[in-house]
Parts: structure tokens; C-alpha cells; sequence
């Protein structure tokens, strides 16, 4: 029997490679929804292809011109955050592939679980803003969340038949982004084109330059605390520019286990997709008698302190991860909007959590909140003279 698949960020880097995954395997997959921003013509495309049974846009505009280039169709069009919710708790629908950025996927995800839906998660932020909440409802409704990050993936391969209470810790690698040789005083001077020219991986823009600043490691390690249930000092970081080995676990006994695989993240989506079970597909595949040298080093926390800023708002918990992922948000659209330097993005994300007042126990409200007041402060702090 087919899995029924809807995914938010169907035109994103993670659901074109999602798409591409699924069409690997018709038998195993049928689409039912999809949602996207505003690139209409991809997903025109899209909804031509694999005829789903509702798909979402961001506005009314977008939705009208999606209809009309759609012509006579039985998909059914919404936009907005009605949309989005539509897509991920369409009763048909088996497993949401979460894909979008920033905090519009947290509601869709939180209702999608409610209503015993799986979720396969690309979105860091959702985790990073409202972990403990959707960890509680994973629990309640006893559904499976799988990581699409190929770092958590990796984790989750190096535990299964594993003691999770052995684990001593688990690191996660960092490619470094496209900085990692640069001097400290030369990061004020780059252009969004180089913070946009990954070395390894193919993303999409806001999480390109989230790589760059590190911050994307620092979300990685807040979205390993909630899915493996570790203290943060169990969470390691270490720089490994070929992005080969996509994770460690250590256990007690001195014992090292890592994932490795091709820089290829179709190889984790496909793992999440099906659940963990291994089937041949046409991938790449790492030659070992090629690989060459793979190194390892600390990451330089002082030229990329969103790193810390991501453990400290981890350990103190409550609205403060939710201020960290939205600042980073805003200061990161403001740097590819040409508008603040590549250095200043630190700046913002730390005088934004500087100025927060922390609420220690959250609901669902505080935390969008919390969202909406972080997206404020960075865009008044730079409006200001």
C-alpha cells in the first residue's frame, strides 16, 4: 500500500529532492498535498505531475494566478496559514514532509501530530522554537518523527539496536560553510553571493548563510537535545569540511560509531521516507580508495559565535530559542536583502536575546509571541538612526 505524502516547501531545495526521492519509488508514494511560497511556475509544474489533491500558496494573489495557470483541475487551491494547515492535516494524508523556513512551520506540524499524522522534519526552527511542546504531543500521540538533517539522520542509524542511556555524546560535523579559512577581520567584507556559495551542500539561500554563520549547527544541536532527549553537554560540534561523515555517537565503553555517506541529502530524505528500511536506489556511493583525507577540527567560536548563542539559548529553554531562531531569521533577510553586513547578523541575534524577557514554561502562544516580538526588535534596531 502507498504512503500519502503532503509537503510544506514543495519547490524548496529539500522538496524538489523529496519529489525526486518519491519519484524513485511510484509504488511506494502518492502526493496528496503541496505547499510553496511564490514560485508558481515550479509548481504548476508540480501539480501537473503528481495531480495532489490540494496544494497552498502564501497569498490570495498568488493563489488566483496558481488557478488560472492550472486551468480546469480538480486540485484544490488555498493560500496562507489556512493553507498550510489544510495541506498537513488532510485526512488522507500519512506522513508531512516538513520543508519550510522559519516559524510558519510550526503550527502546521503541531496540528498535523494531533491528528497521528508522521512527520518527516527538514525545518530546524520548528524544534528550535517549540521542541518541548511538539516532543510532548510526538509522546502523547505516539507518532514517528524522523530527521531529514543529514546529522540527525546519522544519529539516529548509528542508535538503532543501540542503549540510548550508553550514549556518552554525540557530534555533530560542520562543513565550515565557505568562511572556515577566512580571517576573523575579513568577514565584514563578503558578499551574499560568497556567503551563498556553499562548498558542499545544495540549499536554499536563508539556510546557505545560516551555514556560513554557523548558526545552523547551533540549531542542530537544539534540535538534537529534543529528538535524543540529551543534555547539552552530551552535544558536540567538530568541523569536517569534506561533510562525508555526517555524524558520531561515543558510547561509554570508549566505542565510536559514524554515519557515512556521499554529501547527498536524498539519501537521508529516502531514509525518513521509508521509515528506516534500506532499498537500492541510483545515488551516489563514496569509493573509499578515492576519498582521499578526511579531517576534523574544533569550530572557531569566536569567529562564529551563533554556535554559542544556540547552546546558551538551548540550556536556558523557555521563549529564548524561539527569540534566537526568529532574530537569526530576520537578521539573515536583512543581509540578503543587501541592507546589513554578514557580520552584523551576531549582533542583532545577541542584542535581540540580551533585551528578551524570558518566559521559563511556554504555551504555544508565548513562543509565537515571543516570534513575533524578535522579528520586531531586529527590524527597529536597523530602521533606527
Amino acid at each position: 500500500m502507498r504512503k500519502n505524502i503532503s509537503i510544506l516547501g514543495s519547490t524548496g531545495s529539500i522538496g524538489l529532492q523529496t519529489l525526486d526521492v518519491i519519484s524513485s519509488f511510484p509504488n511506494r508514494f502518492r502526493i496528496i498535498g503541496l505547499a510553496a511560497k511564490d514560485n508558481l511556475a515550479l509548481l504548476a509544474e508540480q501539480v501537473k505531475k503528481y495531480s495532489p489533491k490540494i496544494v497552498s500558496v502564501d497569498t490570495e494573489a498568488s493563489a488566483e494566478l496558481l488557478q488560472e495557470k492550472l486551468g480546469k483541475t480538480q486540485t484544490v487551491v488555498y493560500f496562507g496559514g489556512e493553507g498550510l494547515l489544510k495541506v498537513s492535516t488532510h485526512k488522507d494524508v500519512d506522513m508531512v514532509i516538513v520543508a519550510i523556513p522559519g516559524s510558519a512551520g510550526i503550527v502546521p506540524t503541531i496540528e498535523a501530530i494531533k491528528l497521528k499524522k508522521n512527520i518527516a522534519l527538514a525545518s530546524k526552527e520548528v524544534l528550535v522554537a517549540a521542541g518541548d511542546i511538539i516532543m510532548k504531543e510526538v509522546s502523547k500521540k505516539k507518532i514517528q518523527l524522523s530527521p531529514i538533517d543529514s546529522e540527525h539522520s546519522g544519529i539516529t542509524q548509528c542508535l538503532k539496536g543501540e542503549d540510548p542511556s550508553k550514549i556518552k555524546r554525540v557530534i555533530l560535523t560542520a562543513s565550515g560553510g565557505p568562511f572556515l579559512s577566512l580571517s576573523k577581520d575579513k568577514l565584514s567584507k563578503v558578499s551574499v553571493n560568497e556567503a551563498l556559495a556553499h562548498p558542499k551542500w545544495r540549499m536554499g539561500d536563508k539556510i546557505s548563510v545560516d551555514s556560513s554563520t554557523l548558526m545552523n549547527k547551533g540549531f542542530e544541536v537544539i534540535e538534537a537535545h529534543h529528538l535524543f532527549g540529551l543534555d547539552y553537554s552530551k552535544i558536540d560540534v567538530v568541523i569536517h569540511p569534506q561533510s562525508m561523515i555526517h555524524s558520531f555517537v561515543e558510547f561509554i565503553d570508549g566505542s565510536l560509531i559514524a554515519q557515512i555517506s556521499a554529501p547527498d541529502m536524498r539519501i537521508p530524505i529516502q531514509y525518513a521516507l521509508l521509515d528506516g528500511e534500506r532499498i537500492q536506489n541510483k545515488f551516489d556511493l563514496i569509493n573509499l580508495s578515492k576519498l582521499g583525507e578526511l579531517s576534523f577540527e574544533a569550530p572557531d567560536r569566536d569567529k562564529f559565535p551563533c554556535l554559542d548563542f544556540a547552546y546558551s539559548a538551548g540550556r536556558r529553554g523557555g521563549t529564548l530559542p524561539a527569540v534566537l531562531n526568529a532574530a537569526n531569521n530576520e537578521a539573515v533577510k536583512l543581509f540578503l536583502e543587501g541592507k546589513i553586513k554578514f557580520t552584523d547578523i551576531p549582533v542583532l541575534i545577541r542584542q535581540a536575546m540580551d533585551k528578551h524577557f524570558n518566559t521559563s514554561e511556554p504555551n504555544l502562544e508565548d513562543i509565537l509571541a515571543a516570534d513575533l516580538w524578535a522579528k520586531k526588535e531586529i527590524i527597529t534596531s536597523v530602521a533606527l538612526p
